[in-house]
């Protein structure tokens, strides 16, 4: 009776150690698995990273043409206000006289307008006015 329960309990231990054996195999299936799918998330990961590295280098290249851009606007206005104050000074060297008839001036109108002009204002001009 003896040599059965020892049996008995061997072949318990038997089963116990074939089913740890399973388990153990279904482990190493398991962590085969694991790793290959650890291994695909690596390689999705440095795709994503050399796509990042894409990206910030052209978002590098964007901010240094929008430093450019803000650059030659501010350019290009101060280019308009000194522009728009030159022809405001062109304009100033022009005078219109209304009134007169059209050609009264005749060849020379510097001529004329000395002439005319102290008259017109009674202002005798020292010395007389120069073209």
């Amino acid at each position: 009776m003896a040599d059965s329960a020892q049996e008995s309990t061997m072949d318990r231990i038997l089963q116990e150690i074939s089913a740890v054996g399973r388990r153990l195999e279904e482990m190493d299936g398991a962590m085969a698995s694991l790793t290959a799918e650890t291994k695909s998330i690596h390689m999705d990961i440095a795709s994503f990273q050399t796509c990042v590295q894409g990206l910030e280098q052209r978002v590098t290249t964007v901010e240094a043409q929008a430093v450019s851009f803000q650059d030659r606007d501010q350019e290009l206005l101060f280019l308009r206000s000194k522009m728009t104050d030159l022809e405001d000074r062109s304009w100033r060297d022009n005078v219109r006289f209304l009134g007169f008839p059209e050609n009264i001036e005749g060849e020379n109108i510097h001529a004329f307008l000395r002439e005319t002009l102290p008259k017109l204002t009674g202002i005798t001009f020292d010395p007389p006015l120069e073209f």
